[in-house]
């Protein structure tokens, strides 16, 4: 599965001085960096690690959901 499919909320949080990034379609998933590249680079590890994880217990992966891109 393609980590960069995920839809992925980046965003700048002055109480951790980190850009945060959080994957609303895989529950609890969420990482950070200095930089914006960094926390998403973050990301798609953690993203693949969540993924692993839930295989290795037998649990549902969703998949990305995706955008319109025009209607």
């Amino acid at each position: 599965m393609n980590e960069s499919k995920y839809e992925m909320i980046i965003y700048w949080s002055e109480r951790d001085n980190a850009f945060l990034v959080e994957v609303p379609e895989l529950p609890g998933c969420m990482a950070d960096g200095e930089t914006r590249e960094e926390a998403i680079k973050n990301a798609s590890e953690v993203i693949r690690l969540w993924i692993e994880t839930a295989k290795s217990l037998g649990r549902e992966i969703p998949k990305p959901r995706g955008r319109l891109a025009y209607a």
